[in-house]
């Protein structure tokens, strides 16, 4: 299958109204093509970062329409439709298909410990199910608590054409290294650890999908761009810039962090969903200061 993924793809961020009750598909598509502007190559809705375990079905079907009718001839989109079940997980792989997004990023399903035999029929049965898509594995057990392990990996690759792709955010560079070395050539790594992009880039890594990338694309263009020309000097500067705003944003540990920061920058990117809390005003002053420090503002 002719697929090709690499560049800087934020982890869209999804705007909810207050407390979280609806959400805001006219911020998101604003914030989508506030990141087109900026030269990103793509998006990855519905992830982490955009609160999808938080939204419904229907309203992660909504948002990649919506987005795809906005924003699809200046960014590639890449629907997150990764869920606990396989039956929706196909589900919403195959609304992501037929909406015209470009791919879909599938995340291990969570909460249930699940074995490699367990974690491969459930990738089987969705490759399957859309068999001209193409699919990128999500790997990220410090949230859904199942690794997918690079043996895992490099057979899913070798026995469905249309698994094309895996983003990493397991966050060992050894497992990832692995994956990069036996992966074939057509295949598309993108790396999903911030504090190692400009390793995962000399690596062979072909981009990033990134929470922080939504409030600072351009840290990640200069690392992404400095590499592809080989000035090593420029693209290891805008690491260590990256790495200390990756700390002023608390690692992830809240989209909250990446919402607030956004409208120090000038982007209003709406609320956070229940049970997720917004900052409180002792956080937003401390993240204010290391944001002037870091050069964001």
């Amino acid at each position: 299958m002719k697929f090709s993924l690499q560049g800087v793809i934020p982890a869209l961020l999804t705007p909810f109204t207050r407390n979280g009750k609806h959400v805001d598909y006219d911020k998101a598509c604003a914030l989508a093509d506030r990141l087109a502007g900026q030269k990103a190559h793509g998006i990855f809705p519905c992830g982490t970062t955009g609160e999808g375990p938080l939204m419904t079905v229907e309203e992660r079907k909504k948002l990649v329409e919506e987005l795809v009718k906005a924003v699809a001839k200046q960014l590639k989109v890449i629907a997150h439709t990764g869920a606990f079940d396989t039956a929706t997980t196909v589900e919403l792989t195959r609304h992501a298909r037929d909406v015209g997004a470009c791919a879909a990023g599938v995340v291990a399903p969570g909460f249930y410990t699940h074995d490699d035999a367990a974690l491969y029929a459930h990738y089987r049965a969705v490759a399957k199910a859309v068999p001209s898509f193409p699919i990128l594995l999500y790997n990220i057990p410090g949230c859904v608590k199942n690794v997918l392990k690079p043996n895992l990996v490099l057979r899913l690759f070798e026995e469905f054409e249309n698994i094309v792709g895996v983003k990493d955010s397991g966050g060992d560079i050894t497992a990832l290294n692995r994956i990069l070395a036996g992966a074939p050539q057509h295949v598309s790594v993108i790396n999903g650890v911030d504090e190692y992009t400009y390793q995962a880039y000399l690596a062979g890594a072909k981009g990033s999908v990134s929470s922080t990338a939504n409030v600072a694309p351009e840290l990640f263009l200069a690392i992404f761009d400095n590499v592809k020309k080989g000035d090593l000097k420029r693209a290891w500067l805008a690491q260590t810039r990256l790495s200390e705003v990756c700390g002023v944003m608390q690692y992830g540990r809240s989209a909250a962090y990446y919402k607030e920061a956004l409208r120090l920058r000038g982007f209003d990117a709406g609320y956070v969903r229940p049970p997720l809390l917004e900052l409180p005003a002792g956080q937003k002053r401390r993240l204010v200061i290391g944001m002037k420090l870091a050069g964001l503002i």
